[in-house]
């Protein structure tokens, strides 16, 4: 497994605004729990084996390029986004670029969805990033909107409000590693996230040389947490997702909500401005019932039992 160093990124940001602040204002240890593990190996996705599982399709045409399957049973609140298209290596088309926008969407809209496994259901390749055969047919005047409309979806999925893990399995190239990159959990690189993660110096190196890393490699240099040593199966990286996706799961869903909001909106200003915007989280988290389930639990020394209400 390789990824290509070599890319550009984009970050959407938005303000949120606190009207008070009270010095003793944090998040709940009891909702917002911080397990952030990455997997810098790969996964590959043949099965999406999850109990009973339903796939989706969003296209009339080559509805096969994305398949997405919302897990049920005990996985019920997570979410399997498969690439699948096998003949251009995944590469991002205009129609999975559409059918990608459309699942996102659907995801955002779903107050059941507890965390999102990107994958790929081609094996040996996460994604190749633009597709050129269909960029060459373009005219002039369409290559900018296109390029335009796959970095609002990059963005999109960067800005779902639950958990999202990469599990990649074979090369991200480009905007295929942008994807990656956009999720909370990945193998991850660019001119504008890599620098927050290794350092300006480090970052300058490996993109200015377009340097090929592997998993180890990327572990070594803090852009991931773990290595999974790959199976005789090839989806050791996509088990481990799932395995991280099922201790998401029994967490509080809105203070992870609120959790991912605060994190992401709080690294990029400072820490006055973070704590603000932590307080006005939390302050979302108070009325709700599993705020008073959490309590309950510890209380009675259980483990609680969160409905997102």
């Amino acid at each position: 497994m390789a990824v290509l160093v070599g890319c550009r990124s984009f970050w959407q940001s938005f303000r949120v605004q606190a009207a008070h602040r009270q010095s003793a204002c944090r998040l709940a240890a009891a909702f917002f729990s911080r397990r952030y593990v990455l997997s810098n190996r790969v996964v590959l996705c043949p099965r999406l084996n999850g109990h009973g599982a339903v796939t989706r399709y969003y296209s009339s045409d080559s509805k096969d390029d994305l398949r997405v399957r919302y897990l049920d049973g005990e996985d019920s609140g997570i979410v399997v986004v498969g690439i699948n298209r096998p003949k251009a290596k995944n590469a991002i088309s205009k129609n999975l670029v559409k059918m990608m926008f459309e699942a996102v969407e659907d995801i955002k809209k779903n107050k059941k969805v507890r965390s999102v496994i990107l994958c790929s259901l081609v094996p040996g390749i996460f994604c190749a990033g633009a597709d050129l055969k269909e960029r060459a047919k373009m005219h002039q005047s369409e290559v900018g909107p296109f390029v335009s409309k796959a970095r609002a979806l990059i963005t999109e999925l960067g800005s779902l409000p639950v958990p999202t893990i990469a599990a990649i399995d074979g090369a991200a190239l480009g905007g295929g590693l942008e994807m990656a990159l956009a999720c909370d959990i990945r193998i991850s690189c660019g001119t504008q996230r890599l620098p927050r993660v290794i350092g300006v110096s480090l970052a300058k190196e490996l993109i200015f040389a377009a340097r090929v890393v592997d998993g180890t490699q990327a572990q070594q240099m803090g852009l991931v947490s773990h290595s999974v040593e790959q199976n005789d199966s090839g989806d050791a990286a996509y088990l481990r997702a799932l395995e991280l996706a099922r201790e998401i799961n029994p967490q509080g869903p809105i203070a992870i909500r609120m959790a991912k909001l605060a994190i992401n909106q709080g690294i990029e200003v400072d820490l006055s401005t973070g704590l603000a915007i932590e307080e006005a989280c939390y302050s979302q988290v108070i009325p709700t019932k599993d705020r008073l389930e959490g309590l309950a639990a510890f209380k009675e020394k259980r483990q609680p039992h969160f409905k997102g209400e």
